[in-house]
């Protein structure tokens, strides 16, 4: 994924006991560099598995969007929702239509979006916060989690300007809070 700057990249999965049955999704977020950002899980209640599916992309797409991020890169064991949001295949459930619409609609205002399906095995940690939200919500109804860092970067500059001075870079323009990560490339003189 090129990008102008940072970028999120979401690990997310959804299921439901008994399909339909008690349901819920996990989402892992990372920054670019793979550190962690976010990890994110609720109970749905009964619900089927791809509703749970799109429920856990709807929550990494927004959760992108709430902390100004402008590019997310989506990793899914769901087959059917990839190719869906890929244009693929069809979304024929009218509930599925109307939250593929939500999606996509939010995937339009980001600068740069991907999905891909991956393995069950290499999607572990989102399946793992998944089942914990299920029977987290089997015993108690409802149970929503959400960690979030003390500080997560801004990604609302897209490009900035400066000048080296003794081996550092100088920006010039708004202040980046400290930890943001940023990417510098030689402009032409």
């Amino acid at each position: 994924m090129s990008t102008p700057f940072g970028y999120l990249v979401a690990h997310i999965d959804g299921g439901a006991r008994g399909n339909p049955g008690p349901a819920g999704y996990g989402a892992v977020i990372e920054d670019e560099m793979g550190r962690p950002v976010a990890e994110l899980a609720a109970y749905l209640g009964h619900q089927t598995n791809n509703y749970a599916e799109y429920a856990a992309l709807l929550a990494a797409v927004s959760y992108a969007t709430r902390h100004g991020f402008k590019a997310l890169k989506v990793f899914s064991d769901s087959e059917l929702m990839v190719r869906q949001i890929n244009s693929q295949y069809k979304v024929n459930n009218p509930v599925l239509k109307n939250m593929h619409s939500r999606a996509i609609h939010m995937i339009e205002d980001m600068d740069a979006f991907e999905i891909n399906h991956i393995p069950r095995e290499k999607n572990r940690k989102a399946d793992w916060l998944a089942n914990r939200a299920m029977d987290h919500g089997v015993k108690e109804e409802t149970q929503t989690v959400e960690q979030t860092p003390a500080s997560v970067p801004v990604a609302a500059v897209q490009e900035l300007s400066g000048i080296v001075r003794n081996g550092v870079v100088e920006f010039v323009g708004p202040k980046l809070p400290d930890g943001t990560p940023v990417i510098v490339r030689a402009a032409k003189p």
